[in-house]
């Protein structure tokens, strides 16, 4: 199995921290300085056509973790080895590890290396998803914003930061997996194999969007995700509407019935099991300390939707939504005088912290059946849970501040994201409190053709990340608490 231990090679003393300002802001030149360098990275990462999704490429997954990020990794002092996915083989990670003492606090640096397909045939002429172009203040290429481009910096920050101050003052362990945009298939296995090397006491993550493009953002966790569908058969065969209407049930107008169960026409929650508990006072005052996204590429929230009293802000960070993806009844590209033999929708709830989904499916039958709703079947997929950590924990305090200092304006901190992301994997498997400070926008593209990050973008997470690195050091307590029986401790 691929690895690396550059044990010997690193065992002559390290300089001492200065503590000084000036010293921080001199790391946080050096890795502002390093943006020419993480522009030919990320050139040569884009280049690599790490797809995971239909089955994913073994040989192209493994190129890229032993051949673009062992060696950044080796350049930083790591030790690194190869963890294989027991789920699918298609989808290995790579697991680094700096260790200056093992009886110092562990941070676990956590990305992806694997992107979504390239649909190369629908990007904008002159762009391709396999060469990074510049445009402007846009890097465009597949992984640009998702995910390559925001782990760059994070492990660019991290070697300007050891650069300046000669040693970090605590253990860094990197995890960069090659199945997340495939449903981070085998992540929870690859943990628990590898549990002794990534624990850890602090978890950093960078992905996902910023709430603004100008707005420096925390988020602390994630909405849990839970599809579920509904679906009824009534008969063999379609039935005309003018012999039999009224005569037999339509599929589709009940299934239309039982929708309105769940959510109205409004967008709100009409059944109780969904609806997520008070809002926490702490994410409460949270959510309302944020901005209204400005971001181009979106449309304006509807005031008029969702959750009445409630803000577009708060439904989205800490309530419930029953949202509906698909419907299926006769054909309505070419609609004829007859009633349906079957009707399908799928739904998803998307769930904060406090929320009860256990037994999902017998839970909503039952809300069902007290309608008077019958003959729809519900099948429920298995659930991404929700996370959360406290927006008051000291931690939080802590990165708050650390971006501030370095750039001059509090970020946004979201309590958790709108959407999901694999945080459950390290509360659950590390019982870690999670950080998240993403480097990308919400107008990147991320899914779609024409994916980018903006170099405005990247340049302010190289000087926000190295703030964040160095703060750590310098103030260990703030980051990491103050136990000594630590999860992440060696020795």
């Amino acid at each position: 199995m691929p690895s690396h231990d550059p044990a010997a090679q690193n065992s002559e003393p390290l300089p001492s921290a200065t503590g000084s300002a000036a010293s921080r802001e001199r790391a946080i030149e050096a890795s502002a300085d390093t943006f020419d360098a993480l522009v030919d990275l990320l050139r040569a990462r884009v280049a690599r056509r790490t797809e995971s999704q239909g089955g994913g490429h073994r040989d192209r997954a493994l190129a890229y973790l032993t051949e673009e990020i062992a060696p950044q990794l080796e350049d930083l002092g790591f030790s690194w080895r190869i963890g294989e996915n027991p789920v699918s083989a298609n989808h290995p990670a790579i697991i680094g590890r700096r260790v200056e003492d093992p009886q110092l606090p562990t941070v676990l640096v956590y990305g992806h290396g694997d992107v979504q397909f390239g649909r190369a045939q629908d990007w904008s002429e002159g762009r391709s998803p396999w060469h990074l172009s510049i445009e402007g203040d846009a890097l465009y290429g597949r992984g640009s914003a998702d995910n390559k481009g925001q782990h760059t910096v994070d492990l660019c920050a991290l070697g300007a930061v050891i650069g300046v101050r000669g040693k970090l003052g605590y253990n860094v362990t990197v995890l960069i997996e090659m199945g997340e945009e495939a449903g981070t298939v085998g992540l929870t296995e690859i943990v628990r194999e590898h549990v002794g090397d990534l624990a850890a006491d602090l978890f950093i993550g960078s992905d996902g969007p910023r709430l603004d493009a100008q707005v420096p953002t925390l988020f602390l966790g994630s909405r849990g995700a839970l599809g579920f569908e509904l679906a009824l058969e009534e008969r063999s065969g379609d039935l005309h509407s003018g012999n039999w209407g009224g005569r037999v049930r339509n599929p589709a107008t009940v299934l239309a019935a039982a929708i309105g169960a769940f959510v109205d026409g409004d967008g709100v929650i009409r059944a109780d099991f969904l609806r997520p508990p008070p809002i926490p006072d702490a994410v409460r005052r949270a959510v309302r300390a944020l901005p209204e996204p400005s971001d181009d590429g979106g449309p304006a929230a509807d005031r008029d939707w969702g959750e009445p009293g409630l803000s577009p802000n708060e439904r989205v960070f800490a309530w419930n939504t029953v949202e509906v993806l698909a419907l299926e009844a006769g054909d309505p590209a070419e609609p004829k005088n007859a009633i349906p033999a079957r009707a399908r929708a799928v739904l998803q709830l998307r769930y904060v912290v406090g929320t009860g989904v256990s037994d999902f499916a017998a839970k909503a039958e039952r809300v069902l059946r007290e309608r008077g709703i019958r003959g729809v079947a519900v099948r429920a997929h298995e659930p991404v849970p929700a996370t959360r950590l406290d927006p008051d924990a000291p931690v939080v305090r802590a990165a708050e501040a650390s971006i501030a200092e370095t750039v001059g304006r509090k970020p946004a901190v979201e309590p958790n994201l709108g959407g999901t992301i694999p945080n459950a994997v390290f509360v659950d498997q590390l019982d870690l409190p999670t950080v998240w400070i993403p480097h990308s926008h919400p107008g990147s593209n991320q899914h779609a053709p024409d994916e980018h990050a903006l170099a405005s973008v990247l340049r302010e997470g190289l000087r926000i990340m190295a703030g964040v690195f160095w703060d750590m050091g310098e103030r260990p307590e703030q980051w990491f608490g103050a136990d000594t029986d630590r999860p992440g401790a060696r020795g």
